[in-house]
This record gives structure tokens, C-alpha cells and sequence, in this order.
């Protein structure tokens, strides 16, 4: 789905949506420069997988934590993580770099990627690009969430700190 048509589905199932359109950006230190109505509510996302290229995860956290994958993996009781490559973001999610998003698991048609959403979300608005880096549109997480697993994939909150 591109960003209209991901914008529609979700407005299609009454999902209230709030875009803010901006000039593209790839990289959070990018974003630093667009004025969001509600920073402290912007995803930060990650897309790894594990060491054997059989789980792939999409992580979404606050833009100002950092994420140690090496204790994250821990908690959660998955194997070694490091990034996944380009080419997988596009199989899995039909995405490009500087455009991750948990919305791109829309278009994930085996239902491979695990999205973790940090916990300090939860009950509020999150900031996620709608499939195309050059707008944010703000949601409430639970909605998010819902329509993740509504879709198939298996979606949980976590405690990032």
C-alpha cells in the first residue's frame, strides 16, 4: 500500500488519523528539522531479523532511546539480531530505507515480521510514516496495534525503558 492507500484503510475502518506532510526524510536526525505537532509521540523503527534469516522483527520505539539488541533479544528469548537488508525490507514489507514503518506490515503477505511496540506508547498517540517518507500520521497506538494483528502478525508491547 502506498501512503493514500494507507491512509484510506485505516480511515475505512474508523481509525482517526492526523497527517502532517513534510519534505522526505531518511534518518530520525532528518526528521529533527520537520516541525511534528507532537514530537514526543515520533517512532523510531528497526527492522532485524534473527541469525538463521527466519524471524524477521520491525521494533518501534520512542525517537529518543536507544535499543541495546543484544539485551532486547534477551528479554524476549530470540536468537542473535542484527539488522535486516534492504532486500528483505522490500520482500517482507514492499518498503524502502528511510520509509520503515509498522504500517508496512500491511503488505506483508506471509505474515513473517513480529512487531514490537514500546510500552510508552501504550494509550496514546504514536508518529509512523504511512509507507512513504514524506508524511507522519498520528494514531493511537492500541489502534495500531489492533490493526497489526488484525492482519495476522503477531504484535505485543514491549517495556524498552
Amino acid at each position: 500500500m502506498n501512503k493514500e492507500e494507507t491512509i484510506d484503510y485505516l480511515r475505512e475502518r474508523g481509525i482517526e488519523v492526523e497527517v502532517t506532510e513534510h519534505q522526505a526524510v531518511y534518518n530520525m536526525a532528518e526528521l529533527d528539522s520537520v516541525d511534528l505537532p507532537y514530537p514526543d509521540r515520533d517512532a523510531k523503527n528497526l527492522f532485524v531479523r534473527d541469525d538463521k534469516k527466519r524471524n524477521y522483527y520491525l521494533i518501534s520505539i520512542k525517537d529518543d532511546k536507544r535499543i541495546d539488541l543484544k539485551e532486547f533479544r534477551k528479554a524476549q528469548g530470540l536468537r542473535s539480531l542484527s539488522f535486516a537488508s534492504a532486500d528483505d525490507l522490500a520482500k517482507f514489507m514492499d518498503l524502502t530505507p528511510g520509509s520503515v514503518s509498522p504500517l508496512g506490515i500491511l503488505n506483508d503477505e506471509e505474515r513473517k515480521v513480529t512487531f514490537f511496540l514500546d510500552e510508552a506508547f501504550k494509550g496514546g498517540l504514536v508518529g509512523v510514516h504511512p509507507n512513504d517518507n514524506t508524511a507522519t500520521i498520528w494514531l493511537d497506538a492500541d489502534a495500531l496495534m489492533h490493526i497489526v494483528e488484525e492482519h495476522g502478525n503477531e504484535a505485543r508491547y514491549v517495556d524498552l525503558g
